[in-house]
């Protein structure tokens, strides 16, 4: 009976853990780059009172065993790596990815993170950088001067701006991006970003287009992969599931007062 309590109970907890990743999954519906989340979940350990193949007579052996399970435990929350849908935002400086590879950036502590999100903004300096000031790797930099609607990304990744007193486009960069072996095992830091880990292997460079890596697409940007719709179902699942267990625990509580009851 006691089983039971922590089994179902278990199971809240699990359900829980669904309906945290589908919230921040809806959360970041509209947050550029986004890949959505899911929970995975294993079962727990489980209490054999009987081994299957055990001798029950001379000549024949038990065919199932009996084993009571303990409940459910995360497992992971895994990165769908999906591609996103384009958005045409007429903005020079936004570059999406069509196809595998991310962005990488230099963070404040002289570090490396990757990211999806290509809303890249021009500084001061006239270098790409991202909402929070991180550099774009490898450095781009544009000309003093340079026309800003004349500015063009190739989907090979070569930048392009015209500058006063020249009629031709000058080539002043060349965008390179990096995929993973394992690109679920990247960890999350927040600011649209990711970092290796041992997981996910060592970063591979390419210029897009080439190598397996995915195209540039310029004044576009590649929106989250969350579907509201799925994720809906998703959470009336894990909702239904949630009750289920609390009925199990209620029930549970029911046939533990009838016992407590037969003595009066």
């Amino acid at each position: 009976m006691v089983r039971s309590l922590w089994t179902a109970a278990s199971g809240m907890i699990g359900q829980q853990a669904s309906i945290d990743t589908i919230s921040n999954n809806l959360a970041n519906v509209n947050t550029s780059g986004f890949k959505k989340m899911r929970a995975d979940f294993e079962d727990l350990l489980y209490q054999t009172t009987r081994i299957a193949g055990t001798p029950a007579t001379e000549d024949t052996v038990v065919p199932v065993p009996i084993q009571m399970g303990s409940g459910v435990k995360l497992a992971a929350t895994q990165r769908e790596f999906t591609q996103g849908n384009l958005q045409n935002t007429e903005n020079v400086s936004d570059i999406a990815i069509q196809g595998d590879g991310f962005f990488r950036v230099q963070t404040y502590d002289g570090t490396y993170a990757y990211t999806r999100d290509g809303s890249f903004k021009i500084d001061a300096n006239g270098q790409f950088v991202t909402s929070d000031g991180y550099k774009l790797m490898p450095e781009l930099t544009l000309p003093q001067g340079y026309i800003p609607e004349t500015l063009t990304v190739s989907q090979d990744g070569r930048v392009s701006v015209k500058v006063p007193g020249r009629d031709d486009p000058i080539q002043v960069g060349q965008l390179e991006l990096y995929r993973f072996a394992n690109p679920v095992g990247l960890t999350s830091m927040g600011d649209n970003l990711l970092k290796l880990s041992n997981a996910s292997g060592n970063p591979i460079a390419g210029r897009p287009g080439f190598d397996g890596m995915g195209k540039t697409v310029h004044k576009f940007l590649e929106m989250s992969n969350v579907s509201v719709v799925r994720e809906m179902v998703n959470m009336i699942v894990a909702q239904r599931a949630y009750e289920f267990n609390s009925k199990a625990i209620q029930t549970s509580d029911n046939m533990l007062a009838t016992a407590t009851s037969l003595k009066r």
